[in-house]
């Protein structure tokens, strides 16, 4: 049987929906990587989005050529045996680290928005998501595409609504000053958000790439999807700047912002937010199951149910403590993962394609048009003989 086609708007949006999770919708990695940074930050934020669609379509190009079933042969591959071991086993227990986070963060949310206990919305994610994991990779991307446009869309909604109920004025966005920002350099943000985030999405984007097949299909999803999140990251990095310095002073800036519209558009966010640690939730359990069991082994399941219910367990631990225990290691880990894979391209293009493209083409070339006058002037000669 052939494999169903996966279209660019599949490919794009499960690219979106693995990147974008809980910190993206609150508001706080925007800020913290670009909002420090006033106007340059609106150009920090688009060198991201050209990133992001330049290592998307790599990871998912290699995930084709690999016939990747989890992000392993991907990393082993521009990693090799050492480095690659390396950065798969940090990446592997990443995954982990990122559901138990999505976890303990879906019951902090159901705690402070509706007054329920923590183990209900950390329980009720880890479930949902633990089913959408027992259905496969088309599971997933398909479950993750489907939610994407939601997320994006009523993102924007809740940034239009936040920009008519405070009249700002935009221009004076390039003179917000934050105080100093935890990362010196604007260049530098933009690289570390995106490799941050290509961290866990590697999970989702080698599979990914090994399901699609469709070179130029994965390459118009990477670009669509770069830029996807380009526009959702700024219209966050708007509705965030127009409502400081209040919104600086909060763990989660968009609290404040919907905050200030009404209580049911506060609703509608927090909603948001459970979307994306869903989405979040899923890319990283099924990435980590991946890799410790083939999807397609009859035991998988209860690797799935194994790791669902640890993550269940630690979550308990604490949101708070847990992003400030895992989080910063993992933008280093990215950038040594970013910077593997563009080793490898630029020595496959400067062994392969430059190589073939300047000095064999030519050649050949100047050889068979060689041949063309040889046989011309021969013709000519015999012609004249006549």
């Amino acid at each position: 049987m052939s494999k169903p086609k996966i279209s660019t708007i599949k490919v794009a949006a499960a690219y979106i929906g693995t990147v974008v999770g809980a910190g993206f919708a609150s508001g706080q990695e925007i800020l913290q990587f670009f909002g420090f940074f006033g106007g340059l930050g609106i150009i920090g934020l688009l060198v991201s989005g050209i990133l992001f669609s330049l290592f998307g379509y790599l990871i998912l190009d290699l995930g084709r050529k690999l016939k990747a079933e989890s992000h392993l042969p991907v990393i082993r591959h521009i990693g090799g045996k050492y480095l690659g071991t390396f950065m798969d086993y940090v990446i592997t227990f990443f995954l982990f680290g990122a559901l138990t986070v999505m976890a303990a963060g879906a019951g902090a949310l159901f705690q402070e928005q509706f007054g329920l206990p923590r183990l209900i919305g950390s329980g009720l994610i880890v479930v949902a998501a633990l089913l959408t994991v027992l259905l496969g990779i088309s599971g997933v991307i398909n479950a993750i595409s489907f939610v994407t446009p939601f997320l994006l869309g009523s993102v924007f909604m809740i940034v239009l609504l936040a920009v008519a109920n405070t009249g700002y004025d935009f221009t004076s966005i390039a003179s917000t000053n934050l105080g100093a920002p935890p990362v010196p350099y604007w260049p530098l943000a933009a690289i570390l958000y995106v490799s941050y985030n290509l961290v866990m999405a590697v999970a989702i984007l080698a599979p990914l790439g090994k399901e699609t097949e469709n070179e130029k299909t994965l390459k118009k999803g990477a670009v669509v999807g770069g830029f996807g999140l380009t526009l959702g990251a700024g219209a966050i990095y708007l509705a965030v700047l127009v409502n400081m310095p209040q919104a600086g002073e909060l763990s989660i800036p968009m609290i404040f912002v919907v905050a200030q519209i009404s209580p049911l558009v506060q609703l509608v966010f927090a909603l948001v937010l459970l979307a994306e640690v869903y989405t979040t939730a899923v890319g990283s359990l099924y990435g980590f199951s991946a890799r410790i069991i083939h999807p397609k082994h009859p035991a998988s399941w209860k690797y799935i149910v194994g790791t669902s219910t640890a993550a269940l367990g630690f979550s308990q631990i604490g949101f708070t403590n847990l992003v400030r225990y895992l989080f910063p290691t993992v933008g280093v880990m990215g950038m040594l993962m970013l910077g593997a894979i563009a080793w490898v391209y630029v020595k496959e293009i400067n062994i392969h394609g430059i190589f073939q493209r300047i000095i064999l083409q030519p050649a050949y070339k100047r050889d068979m048009n060689k041949g063309k006058e040889t046989r011309t002037s021969k013709k000519d000669k015999k012609e004249d003989k006549k």
